[in-house]
């Protein structure tokens, strides 16, 4: 594994930027916020005319790799015919080798934009909705003899078989991931035209600046296969960031978003495999939450963010069942919830666990995050949300798991037919998510269509 110190970084990458842009000065290097396992790094590189800002993405060995369907120098490539076929990509100007010392990555000039999800939906440029549809076109239209051999084609039957295996793998024992699995098996679509797929096309991997969209990020989960995927992917719900009313990315209409992406030589939207793959997608986020957990539990990641974002599989499951649910009886969709399971006695006499998590989360919050900032201050932020999720976990009398449940729902025993089965999943995704993500935007519109 190539660990680096920020001043061996800085050395190894003046070599490299040295190599390939010219002599130079390298200066305000920073680690960016986020990306526990790939790392990002900004940095401006002055040639003797005026400095230029650089980012450098980087995996700090091949390990780090491992279970990614391709290598950084195919995903450089991909990058660089994006960018060439006229997709508003980064600038790859260089691959870093194993002589560069640096792990494996690559280095592009930098966007300047915005990219935080809520400072870009607080005030969206009134281009940004054509604009995404537009970009989206553009991206299917890249022409397949420039896309690297190495990037896989999606089969979608193959793939919710592989889901599936790692669900049960997994313990096999969530009810609603269960019914999402049954339900994509009952409706799977007949193979469309493959064009390429973004793979993560969605807010917070986009830049945005006073003109509109500026750029597309993250590329490391492109692959062939239905242009839907991608359609669907920026509109599930956990991707609009609070903006429920706003169905495309939190921006605005679907029938909006549909029109630039057709305008722009898109194909015609199918509503019925755009409703696939939201709930494809979703199902898919939901699993990638529950393997974080795997990942820190084998010690292939232990971050915090990992057991926290595990956590966040509560959010998918609530997510799920609401675009699940139409498939029950108006009489199922119409019944009263059943009541939450009672709360353990508040505690009283010598500091209980939960006092004991909260006096800590308040320390990292009063006295250690004030002090911090860059990454440090995001790990201190993650850090405290991972106690407030036990100190809510320790008031409350909450699972979600249900083997015999899922079992039977996987079978087709069990359907959204049967009397109470709705309800009861209801209650159980309202109150797992109240203790997982009591600020998720949908569990308060979940409170409200269904009762608290």
């Amino acid at each position: 594994m190539t660990v680096l110190g920020k001043t061996e970084l800085s050395s190894l990458l003046s070599t490299f930027m040295t190599r390939v842009a010219g002599p130079g000065v390298l200066s305000a290097l920073d680690r960016l916020s986020g990306g526990a396992n790939m790392e990002s790094w900004a940095f401006d590189w002055d040639a003797g005319d005026s400095p230029r800002a650089y980012v450098l993405r980087r995996a700090p060995s091949a390990d780090y790799m491992e279970g990614r369907p391709y290598a950084h120098v195919d995903e450089a490539a991909l990058v660089i015919a994006a960018h060439d076929a006229g997709v508003k990509a980064p600038e790859v100007i260089g691959v870093l080798g194993d002589q560069d010392g640096m792990g494996t990555g690559y280095i592009m000039r930098r966007i300047i934009g915005e990219v935080n999800p809520a400072k870009i939906l607080a005030a969206p440029p009134p281009s940004l909705l054509s604009d995404l549809g537009r970009e989206l076109a553009r991206i299917h239209a890249v022409p397949a003899d420039r896309i690297p051999a190495a990037i896989p084609a999606l089969d979608i039957a193959a793939e919710l078989a592989e889901y599936k295996q790692r669900f049960l793998d997994y313990g096999g024992d969530r009810p609603i991931i269960a019914l999402a699995i049954k339900w994509c098996e009952d409706n799977l679509p007949e193979p469309a035209a493959s064009v390429l797929v973004h793979g993560d096309y969605r807010m917070g991997n986009i830049m945005v600046d006073e003109n509109g969209l500026a750029g597309v990020l993250d590329w490391e989960l492109s692959h062939l296969g239905d242009p839907h995927d991608d359609l669907a992917y920026g509109c599930m719900t956990v991707w609009r960031f609070g903006q429920l009313d706003r169905p495309a990315f939190g921006v605005g209409a679907l029938e909006e978003y549909f029109a630039a992406y057709r305008q722009a030589g898109g194909a015609a939207v199918d509503p019925q495999r755009f409703h696939f793959w939201l709930i494809f997608r979703t199902l898919w986020w939901a699993l990638g939450c529950l393997q974080m957990g795997e990942a820190w539990r084998s010690g292939a990641d232990a971050t915090v963010e990992r057991v926290v974002i595990g956590r966040r599989t509560a959010e998918q499951e609530l997510d799920l069942l609401m675009l699940l649910e139409g498939e029950a009886p108006e009489a199922e969709r119409n019944r009263a919830l059943p009541s939450s399971p009672a709360a353990p006695p508040k505690p009283n006499g010598e500091p209980a666990t939960q006092e004991i998590v909260q006096a800590v989360r308040d320390w990292l919050r009063d006295t250690i995050k004030p002090g911090t900032s860059g990454h440090a201050k995001f790990e201190v932020a993650v850090a405290m949300n991972a106690l407030g999720i036990v100190m809510r976990d320790l008031d409350a009398n909450v699972s979600a798991e249900d083997k015999a449940q899922t079992d039977a729902i996987l079978t087709g025993a069990v359907t959204l037919a049967d009397s109470g089965v709705l309800a009861q999943l209801r209650r159980s995704a309202l109150d797992k998510c109240a203790v997982d993500s009591p600020k998720y935007a949908a569990l308060a519109c979940a409170r409200n269509l269904w009762g608290k």
